[in-house]
């Protein structure tokens, strides 16, 4: 019994997409404190992320799991039958109602906005992801974020509009990076989003780029030394990712650079101070 629910246990958090999942919590929650939000407020923002990440991840497998068996996914464990789908439901849903709660625990206007966020991650899921579009759901909830951060705020204020510009194309640049691992396999699946048209070498460069511009965005704003010497290591991070994409090396090399590249980006972001 115990090797059966340690089976399922890791059959759930590899649907959850983990590596993306915790990556946008993590990041999220820094802008949260970064914006000044009492530790009660990090909290509740950190479990409101979590529930809606990990229902975004678990009913993307539920959704694609036709597909997936069809194209053979041995990375999924849904198609390869190491979990049941009325786990994975069960366990989407009870995420996805959790999240309800706990973004309204922010306040209405950033629970609601979150939750929007969280309604365009299932969009994407539910059909964008093979749209030219794709990186929109993307850019829309990544620019939401530090908004979100902010009306968390007893006084409900907005975020400078270089921060919700700069936030959103570092989203748009991660939708970029978490394609490559997979690519293969979602062109076999019939996954066509713009970064699998670019194909392997157009969807990292679109990602380096993106990245970059997000850093030459925070950079513009806020000049200085330390500043720079960040933005520097960024632009090391997406150099390094896009020579190992070019040179047809492992695809999840650049995956993790550019979620590195990612969280710089937000690092800086936080420092600025320009949230508080």
């Amino acid at each position: 019994m115990l090797a059966e629910m340690n089976s399922r246990l890791r059959g759930l958090l590899l649907a959850s997409h983990p590596a993306p999942s915790a990556a946008v919590t993590v990041l999220a929650t820094v802008l949260f404190i970064s914006a000044g939000n009492p530790a009660r407020t990090c909290l509740i923002g950190a479990l409101a992320l979590l529930t809606g990440q990990l229902s975004i991840g678990w009913s993307n497998d539920l959704i694609d799991r036709r597909r997936d068996i069809g194209a053979h996914r041995t990375d999924k464990p849904l198609a390869v039958g190491s979990i049941e789908v009325a786990t994975l439901r069960r366990a989407c849903g009870t995420a996805l109602v959790l999240s309800i709660p706990t973004s309204l625990g922010l306040g209405w206007r950033a629970g609601l906005l979150h939750l929007a966020a969280v309604g365009a991650g299932w969009a994407y899921n539910l059909g964008l992801k093979s749209r030219l579009g794709s990186p929109l759901p993307y850019l829309a909830a990544f620019a939401a974020l530090p908004v979100i951060a902010t009306e968390a705020l007893p006084e409900h204020r907005l975020p400078p509009l270089w921060i919700i510009v700069a936030a959103g194309l570092i989203g748009a640049g991660a939708h970029f990076g978490n394609v490559l691992p997979d690519l293969p396999d979602d062109l076999a699946a019939g996954v066509r989003g713009l970064p699998q048209r670019l194909g392997s070498t157009g969807a990292a460069i679109g990602a380096g780029l993106l990245t970059l511009a997000a850093t030459a965005l925070v950079l513009l704003a806020n000049p200085g030394w330390p500043a720079i010497a960040v933005g520097a290591g960024v632009l090391v991070l997406v150099a390094i990712g896009l020579h190992a994409s070019i040179r047809g090396r492992r695809p999840a090399i650049t995956f993790y650079l550019i979620m590195a590249s990612a969280a710089g980006n937000v690092a800086l972001i936080a420092a600025s101070g320009a949230l508080s």
